[in-house]
């Protein structure tokens, strides 16, 4: 695999203009088997797993798990702040440093855990809105850009792949 693959090995994200209610439902389902499918992948991981990078310069196993219930934490609550304020500006964070904090040296399932029960919570609002709801709009800090729900959604069903992606890729290096 070249360092692009490595890197994005679904391919970067690329936004549509609009979602169909379809696309939007197909996205959800993605974030809502997440944690069941990043569980199948890490089950039998090793210690020595867990501590491997995808690619060289990456995160390893251990740090990729956190991050993705840190980032979806995030989202989730951006997500409420856009359904509950009129175009909130959202806070950004920085991701590297978070994937270097103490608590990322811990166990993976206690991140598994929390996926678990932040996809399920998380589903069931994603559930429950409205079309128009996909429209709200949050703008983000370092962009200054508004981005829609419906784009919101679709960008972390393909993070929730991307990752799991990485996850595979780890698992490949038995």
């Amino acid at each position: 695999m070249n360092e692009e693959s490595l890197r994005y090995p679904l391919g970067k994200f690329a936004p549509k203009e609009a979602y169909t209610r379809q696309e939007l439902d197909e996205c959800i389902q993605r974030i809502a088997t997440l944690p069941a499918r990043m569980e199948a992948v890490v089950r039998n991981f090793s210690a020595k797993q867990f501590e491997t990078v995808y690619r060289e310069d990456g995160w390893t196993a251990r740090q990729v798990i956190h991050h993705v219930s840190d980032s979806h934490m995030n989202a989730y609550i951006r997500f409420k702040w856009a359904l509950t304020e009129e175009t909130p500006v959202i806070k950004a964070y920085n991701e590297k440093r978070w994937a270097e904090t103490p608590e990322v040296k811990s166990d993976p399932v206690i991140s598994l855990n929390l996926l678990k029960a932040l996809h399920e919570k998380w589903v069931l609002l994603l559930r429950s809105l409205a079309a128009e709801d996909f429209q709200r709009e949050y703008i983000h800090p370092e962009t200054k850009k508004n981005v829609r729900l419906a784009t919101i959604v679709a960008m972390y069903a393909w993070h929730s792949d991307h990752h799991l992606g990485h996850l595979k890729i780890i698992a490949e290096k038995k």
